[in-house]
Formats: structure tokens, sequence, C-alpha cells
């Protein structure tokens, strides 16, 4: 009886000369093609406007970007990446580390309340709605590239990575049926952007940071967890007691945390839009 799933899809959807359209850029553009008018909604009934988010989207954007890829370059292979600077500038070749990429959305944000004077947390508290679901559309498009693939398992629910052909081991990624923690990280993203968005509707937003801390502190212990069932990304982690994901995803849940009790010391603060 087949007790594994057999995942051959091409991470190319077509080509048009030389240009290739792959799965991972359309899904990473639909990150922020179904999350803007979700997040001009909430603006709309919090009492904002829509250019308001058309600006945000765009520092979104570039933080994203630039804090995912220098995440990658920095985070799990600095050695390389400083001794060949322009190799990071090659975003197209692959490499980007969610951990920057969260850096790099709260720096941008950051620049955008200080710039449009808005109170940081109150945009926090609403851009983690859209957030969750827009990490669920990169995990699937790293799952379409048969990448961050899990460890070897038995699960009924178990994929076969057919196009993947990194060792393990000494074993080609693809002998094994493995865990699909893409698609595990993918579904949890989806429910904490279902959880946030309840939560927003029944008023969590009237209280400075709970929704930004309850998000940061789910979805990191969450990729702490998952991590157990990963591959490592690269050689050097497996000398290490945790891995670079695992180290990267602690201070951030310590961060949600302390967020959390912030919150949880002014459970009646009132809607603060501006600095």
């Amino acid at each position: 009886m087949l007790n594994f799933i057999t995942w051959d899809v091409s991470p190319d959807i077509f080509s048009l000369g030389p240009v290739t359209v792959r799965w991972y850029g359309l899904l990473f553009a639909m990150a922020f093609v179904l999350t803007q008018p979700i997040e001009k909604y909430i603006y709309r009934k919090d009492g904002r406007t829509d250019e308001d988010v058309d600006i945000l989207t765009m520092y979104m954007i570039i933080g994203t970007v630039i804090g995912a890829r220098l995440g990658h370059c920095l985070f799990y292979d600095p050695g390389y990446y400083l001794s060949n600077p322009l190799e990071i500038l090659k975003i197209w070749e692959g490499g980007l580390a969610s951990h920057g990429g969260t850096i790099g959305i709260l720096l941008s944000l950051y620049l955008f309340c200080r710039k449009y004077k808005f109170d940081y947390l109150w945009v926090l508290d609403r851009i983690v709605i859209v957030t969750a679901l827009g990490g669920a559309c990169i995990r699937l498009g790293n799952l379409m590239n048969s990448e961050i693939i899990g460890r070897p398992t038995d699960v009924a629910w178990a994929f076969k990575f057919v196009r993947n052909n990194e060792l393990f081991n000494g074993v080609p990624a693809y002998v094994d049926p493995r865990h699909p923690t893409q698609l595990y990280e993918s579904l949890f993203c989806v429910f904490l952007f279902i959880l946030l968005y309840v939560l927003w509707k029944r008023g969590a937003g009237q209280v400075r940071g709970l929704l930004f801390g309850l998000f940061v502190t789910l979805l990191f212990s969450f990729r702490f967890l998952v991590e157990f069932l990963k591959e490592n990304q690269e050689e050097f982690e497996n000398a290490l007691p945790l891995n670079m994901g695992q180290w990267l995803s602690i201070p951030l849940v310590l961060v949600g945390i302390a967020v959390l009790f912030y919150a949880a010391r002014q459970p009646k603060t009132p809607r603060k839009v501006t600095a």
C-alpha cells in the first residue's frame, strides 16, 4: 500500500525565451496581492485610508526582500557572502530567511511609522494578521521548490521529494519519504491568520501589542519545534545543539512574551492610531 506522496512538481510554471516564471516567485507576489485588500478592510474599519495601506505595503515589500536576503546570507553562510558581496544581490538564485524577513519588516515599519506619525504597536498589531497569511503563501513556494525539507519518516502523509538531490548523511534526499515541513508551517500560518483576524474582529486590536505579541510568540515557538523535524540547511548546523533556525527563534519568542506582558498591563487601552 502506498504510504507516501510522490512530490514531483516542477518549480517552473512556464518559460518565455530567457524568462522563466517560477511558483516561488508567483506565491511570493501573491503574499502581497492577497493580503493588501484584507489590510485595507482592516484599516478602513479602524478609521484609516487605502492610501495608508498602499504606502505601508511598499515599505513591507522592500523590508521583506532586503531583510530575508541579508538574513540568509549573514545567518547561514556569512564567510562566503562577505568574501563575495556581489553574490548577495543574486536573489534570483534563491536564499531567503524568514527570520531576516521578520527583522526587515520590523525595521521598515518603524521607518514608516516615524515618517507618517503612526503608533508603532498599532501598526504591528494589524500587519501581523495579514503577515500570517503571507507566510503561508511563501511556505507553499518552498514546497513547490522541494526545498527546506523534513527528516525521513514513515507517516502516511510523508512526501518523497524526487527533485531534491541534496545529500543528508551521504544519502540523496529523494531516496526517503520525508516530513513535508513546508506544509506544516503553511497550515500553521493559516491557523494564525484565522486566530488573529477573529481576535481583531472581537476588539483585541484595542489592546496595544496583544496581537503582535501573540503572533510572534506562537509563530516562533512553532518554528522552534518544527525545526526538530527538518533537515539542517547548512552543514555547520550539524555540530550545534540547536540549528540556526532555533537559535534565531528563541529571542523572538522572548520578545513576543515581553510584549504580551506589556499588553496585559493595559487591557483597556483605547485605540491609538497616531504617535
